[in-house]
């Protein structure tokens, strides 16, 4: 009797983490599909138990489960391996701080529904970010943190109460900082042409788009993603992309988004820096990102203290020194031509449906 529930175990285990496994190979933007983008870990950590399973069914089916299992935990530790210190890292962080050069980044997910208002505050002041990003902030929050924000010249508020609120401050001169729409289900983004204290030029751009749950498929995230991955393509400025993308790092759309965009990725080579779930270490994923391209320089990157959020806060350190950057960063492999063709296709899709939103509504894109 024993034998036969580990043998069923073991079918059962087997066929479900083969088939989330597959199933995000299909490219199909449902969202109980993309959502197996998210825990590949778990699921590389569950697979060999599943073929520990495997050992107790009869020959040959014994054999084959084992090479299904086997194929999918390489695929997956594939996946994962660049997120570990097995790898070559893609960008080599500078020796020391150059105050008065540096700029420091601060990004966290709040939880609209979290009362810890102090914890964040306590955080921004130990920070003191020269760029401050939130997320999910609604009239509440933004009447909590005006405390810190009273510390910036320059604030964009967007509160929400449907969890897609954000709020930006900079002390940094802005040439420009504003609200942006690059989706067309109204979620707000931030763009800001932003100087360093030396006086160097950079982009900013803060995106919190939607994850995939049920009735929430991917199409508007996706686009969303690799659609802002133009504003460091169509530039000789560097660019610094920061925010919850709700999506995994290590996602078709992430990496399409940085090879697109020639982003680098202070992950790589490191560690997962995984962010969200901050409260069930076991089912984390990195999902709250940085990416920034080939001209700056990374000081340090790291992730922040609990908040009372299901999210960890993001910090970086960066340096607007391009022959700097030349040394330390190890630019990405392009896009496969017909993969860049495609993306391509789909950008300038969804610029026209942002366009045709833009001439129907007010006008809030970009």
């Amino acid at each position: 009797m024993l034998w036969t529930a580990l043998q069923l175990a073991a079918g059962v285990l087997a066929l479900v983490l083969a088939a989330v496994t597959l199933l995000p190979l299909s490219g199909r933007k449902e969202w109980w599909i993309r959502m197996w983008d998210f825990p590949r870990a778990q699921i590389a950590a569950a697979l060999p138990v599943a073929m520990a399973l495997a050992l107790t069914l009869p020959a040959p089916l014994r054999w084959g489960v084992l090479a299904v299992l086997g194929a999918c935990l390489a695929y997956q530790c594939w996946r994962i391996l660049p997120y570990t210190p097995l790898a070559r890292r893609e960008m080599d962080f500078a020796a020391e701080a150059a105050p008065g050069r540096d700029v420091r980044l601060l990004a966290a997910n709040v939880l609209m529904e979290n009362a810890q208002h102090a914890k964040v505050r306590d955080l921004v002041a130990d920070t003191d970010p020269d760029v401050l990003l939130l997320m999910e902030t609604d009239a509440t929050w933004v009447a909590a943190l005006e405390p810190v924000l009273a510390r910036y010249p320059t604030v964009l508020r967007e509160p929400r109460d449907n969890y897609y609120g954000l709020v930006f401050a900079t002390r940094l001169r802005a040439a420009e900082a504003r609200v942006v729409y690059l989706t067309t289900d109204d979620t707000p983004s931030v763009y800001a042409e932003l100087s360093a204290p030396d006086g160097a030029s950079f982009r900013f751009l803060g995106l919190h788009p939607r994850p995939p749950v049920p009735g929430e498929d991917t199409h508007e995230r996706d686009a969303q993603i690799l659609y802002s991955a133009r504003f460091a393509r169509n530039s000789d400025t560097p660019v610094v992309t920061m925010g919850d993308f709700n999506d995994a790092a290590w996602s078709d759309t992430s990496q399409r988004f940085k090879h697109v965009g020639g982003y680098l990725d202070p992950r790589i080579g490191r560690g997962l820096y995984a962010s969200f779930d901050a409260s069930h270490p076991l089912i984390r994923c990195p999902i709250d990102q940085l990416f920034v391209s080939e001209g700056v320089a990374m000081v340090a990157f790291g992730r922040g203290p609990l908040i009372g959020s299901d999210h960890f806060p993001m910090t970086a350190t960066i340096r607007l020194d391009a022959e700097l950057a030349a040394r330390l960063n190890r630019p990405p492999a392009p896009l496969a031509g017909q993969v860049r063709a495609d993306v391509e296709k789909g950008v300038a899709a969804h610029r026209g449906r942002l366009e045709a939103a833009a001439r129907r509504n007010d006008g809030r894109t970009r």
